[in-house]
């Protein structure tokens, strides 16, 4: 097929953890003959993650097309993504968008892309946390109720939808990608040297990870939590690895100085996916507010702590080795783990490497059927 026939999709990333997802999938559709795929930076976050490392461990090339949107209110980067990114597809039409995860950019490329009637496909489809406070949720309820293919993690997301009424036809269970991109990067994880410059080769210990407003942004809550944590370093040591959000409050609650000199925990600085990864691989628990983490632990069979009041990833709580804790539960729970007390829990289904190319056989039987994205009026 010559290049000027191939399908375009468009692949769209806001963030580090979008790019991580869309990687496996611009792999897997660069190998087919019939699809050309352009990867979409919006630019909605600056990622202190993203260097040209990053791009480069992944595989990918700069991106086609660089949005430049930055930071701003909720209203400000969505409307301004959708000003954007109209004027590209008005420009260049694609075949095809894939919009990945729950950030603003996901909801306003969708939109974009449902209103001027080109085939829109949402990656990691179908999750819920049940909390309409978060942003997130909402992003997540606008895209799958607007969408036209919805690729989904596992089988609980396919049941949000089907309660929400969405066809059954544009679900397609195709698995979790993380866990492709974690596999794609495997032999740089396990060789990279992080736990061994830290000097973890023999001893146990656990990773905290911390960004979520809830956690970080109120002075007692986060001086609860480094209590907390105090306590923990009488049974474990502990690599706290920061956030710019939680590096900042603590600054200005004045706790830096104090969880600096607890004996027991180490303060890193943020680091590379390859690198933490090596650290979470050995990790005996994790203690986090992160959503990939709750997946990544459960895939490697790690027990987690998640300080949250829910997640959108249940299927890591009931099926894997996760754990909805607040601070207060924490100590305990950190010894059930140290005792052996904890679930071993399982890997849900098609969590296997292989959801990149079960993607490409869903995108491409749509895309090679005529009327497949036809859109019939509602009710």
């Amino acid at each position: 097929m010559k290049a000027q026939d191939k399908k375009i999709v468009h692949l769209v990333a806001a963030a580090r953890p979008n790019f991580m997802k869309i990687a496996p999938l611009y792999h897997a559709l660069s190998a087919t003959a019939w699809c050309a795929p352009r990867i979409v930076h919006t630019g909605q976050h600056y990622d202190f993650n993203m260097s040209d490392a990053f791009f480069r461990d992944l595989g990918l090339p700069d991106s086609h097309y660089n949005l430049g949107i930055g930071s701003g209110s909720h209203a400000e980067q969505t409307g301004n993504v959708m000003i954007a990114y109209e004027k590209v597809c008005l420009e260049n039409p694609p075949d095809g968008i894939v919009v990945v995860g729950d950030v603003n950019s996901t909801a306003a490329c969708a939109m974009v892309g449902t209103k001027l009637w080109i085939p829109v496909v949402h990656l990691e489809a179908g999750l819920r946390s049940g909390d309409r406070r978060m942003p997130e949720e909402i992003n997540r309820l606008v895209t799958d109720a607007i969408a036209d293919l919805l690729w989904t993690p596992s089988a609980d997301a396919d049941a949000n939808l089907l309660r929400e009424g969405v066809d059954k036809n544009k679900i397609d269970l195709i698995g979790n990608i993380m866990i492709d991109s974690f596999e794609m990067l495997r032999s740089k994880i396990e060789s990279s040297g992080a736990r061994e410059s830290l000097g973890l080769k023999s001893e146990k210990y656990g990773i905290v990870t911390l960004h979520r407003p809830s956690n970080v942004d109120d002075a007692d809550t986060l001086r609860s939590i480094v209590d907390s944590l105090e306590e923990i370093t009488a049974d474990i040591r502990l690599i706290f690895v920061s956030h710019p959000r939680t590096m900042k409050n603590l600054q200005r609650f004045a706790l830096l100085d104090r969880l600096r000199e607890i004996n027991g925990i180490d303060l890193l600085d943020p680091i590379p996916y390859i690198d933490f990864m090596n650290i979470v691989t050995g990790a005996a628990l994790t203690i986090t507010d992160s959503g990939g983490l709750q997946e990544e632990t459960t895939y490697l069979g790690i027990p987690c702590l998640t300080m949250r009041e829910n997640t959108e990833r249940p299927i890591t709580v009931t099926q894997g080795t996760n754990k909805l804790v607040s601070h207060h539960e924490l100590l305990p729970c950190v010894r059930k783990i140290l005792a052996g007390e904890w679930s071993k829990g399982s890997c849900p289904p098609l969590w296997d490497g292989q959801a990149a190319g079960r993607a490409v056989l869903s995108l491409e039987k749509r895309l090679s059927r005529p009327g497949a994205f036809s859109r019939a009026p509602a009710g």
